[in-house]
């Protein structure tokens, strides 16, 4: 498909600023959509929103359709009627700019247990009618994810493979004696996510009478301990126990000596194939009720994907495995029709993978902290983009652009200190620049270049350092806990933003 030229800021929210601990959809984020109105910008780009296992990324969910209940507002729970006043004043002591995950959700876990209580006491007869609609609609998912967080509290939060045996493996009379046993419970699980998807309607409206569209995001992979898999084992590759018997994954890389090791269990694509596609179809329409368009992550995995044993500890020993990208695409446009998907097609991209993209029409990634470190053929230097392209100064996965501006070689890395030294002086030459303020620089290039889209992460439009970085591939702590301070978001920052992008031809002027 084309895009129109436009641009648009990468912020997941939870970190948007506020005072319970992590970003939400409360009046932050609405004054948030606000702020990209007046700054010009088409597009809120989000990370995925579902409700997050161990490690807190949003890659690793356990679900692929729920919703994370972290991100429920206290303040429209009270505007509901279903807080009191001194639950939503008395606010634990959170740490300023960064999510602390533990405490967050030991608090929020206790509000909203308090809003479901007063639920199931209220009189509001039109909430009822909401909840039980809310229900119905969402039935195809809604159940069996009720059922599979209610029984993992009970099993005490481990792996599904590790609970009791007739439980792991679905057995009809356990899961109807859990189903009685557990019965407050799950009905407590499908109201925290009618307030979710409840409170995103209302965001999402806004953003549309705004005129800002949502890009939302779809990790290729689901994890290992979810719902999804749960339900669905005969869909992916597993032992007789349940455990994974291959991992999905990347071979070494930029960013890793040994690769990444991300441990989804991977597709069994016959299987899949076999139904005519049905489920991966299904996860593509509910994806789109929420958002306008969709980046397809790790996109490269459509064609093929890196398959590691299960037991191994490294990425190192994977191979290359078809998928039936074609056959998929095929199938989810005959049901679907339009696909609005952005490709993100970075690592290592073959002839086969340039294919599927084109052939769909879909714009792929280039990011410019990745342009200097090869010769001037790079495709991801801006003057070799093309039109149907989203280009990025940089994603959630890398270095802030003056993290990276400013960086030495690190352990772990494939890049050496000559190396590093020797991209630095390529960027401020190419870009004409005295660094600084390269995240300006970054800026200004991505905006006047061709391609039609162009996103930067609101860390780089505020001009952090490494302390801002979202994520670090391969690392499993410390990551996804960056806020945005209260007052950072500032009419003068917007100013600035609206003017490069007016000057550009993206302003967004519905």
């Amino acid at each position: 498909m084309s895009f129109q030229r436009a641009a648009g800021v990468l912020l997941h929210p939870t970190s948007l600023p506020g005072k319970f601990g992590i970003g939400d959809f409360g009046r932050e984020a609405f004054q948030f959509v606000d702020f990209l109105k007046a700054s010009g910008q088409t597009y809120w780009q989000v990370l995925p929103l579902g409700p997050t296992g161990f490690g807190d990324s949003p890659y690793q969910c356990f679900s692929a359709f729920a919703g994370n209940t972290m991100l429920i507002s206290p303040e429209w729970l009270y505007e509901d009627g279903l807080l009191s006043k001194e639950d939503i004043e008395d606010v634990s002591d959170f740490p300023y700019g960064k999510v602390d995950f533990g405490t967050v959700i030991e608090w929020k876990t206790s509000l909203l247990e308090k809003a479901f209580a007063r639920f199931n006491q209220t009189n509001d007869e039109e909430l009822k009618i909401r909840f039980e609609g809310f229900c119905d609609s969402a039935k195809s998912w809604l159940d069996d994810y009720a059922m599979f967080r209610s029984i993992k509290a009970h099993q005490g939060e481990v792996s599904w493979h590790l609970w009791d045996s007739e439980l792991a493996l679905r057995e009809p009379s356990a899961l109807m004696t859990a189903y009685r046993e557990l019965k407050d419970e799950i009905k407590a699980q499908k109201f925290y996510q009618f307030q979710f998807f409840k409170q995103w309607a209302c965001l999402k409206g806004y953003c549309e009478d705004q005129g800002i569209k949502v890009i939302g995001d779809i990790p290729i992979f689901v994890s290992h301990d979810s719902s999804d898999v749960w339900c669905n084992p005969s869909y992916f590759k597993l032992n007789p126990d349940g455990s994974p018997k291959f991992v999905a994954g990347v071979p070494p890389d930029y960013f890793s000596k040994t690769g990444q090791l991300w441990g989804n269990p991977v597709y069994d694509w016959e299987k899949l194939e076999a139904t005519g596609f049905r489920w991966w179809i299904h996860r593509m329409a509910t994806m789109l009720g929420g958002v306008d368009i969709v980046r397809l992550d790790h996109f490269r995995g459509f064609c093929a994907y890196w398959e590691i044993p299960g037991e191994d500890k490294t990425a190192e020993r994977g191979e290359w495995v078809t998928a039936p990208g074609r056959k998929l695409f095929t199938a989810m446009k005959n049901a679907l029709g339009h696909l609005p998907i952005i490709a993100e097609d970075l690592g290592v991209i073959t002839p086969d993978v340039e294919a599927l993209r084109d052939d769909f029409g879909l714009p792929g990634m280039r990011i410019l902290q990745f342009a200097f470190g090869g010769d001037t053929k790079c495709q991801d230097l801006p003057h070799n983009y093309i039109k149907n392209t989203a280009v990025y100064t940089g994603t959630h996965d890398n270095d802030t652009t003056v993290g990276w501006f400013n960086s030495s070689a690190r352990a772990g890395s494939t890049r050496d200190e000559e190396q590093v030294n020797r991209e630095r002086k390529f960027c401020l030459d190419y870009l004409k620049s005295d660094g600084k303020e390269i995240h300006r620089d970054f800026i200004r290039v991505v905006l006047a270049s061709v391609a039609d889209t162009a996103v930067v992460p609101m860390q780089d439009l505020l001009g952090l350092g490494t302390e801002a970085r979202m994520n670090l591939p391969a690392s499993t702590q410390g990551n996804w806990q960056w806020r945005c301070k209260e007052g950072e978001i500032t009419e003068e920052l917007g100013a600035k933003l609206k003017e490069l992008t007016s000057i550009y031809g993206r302003e967004n002027t519905r």
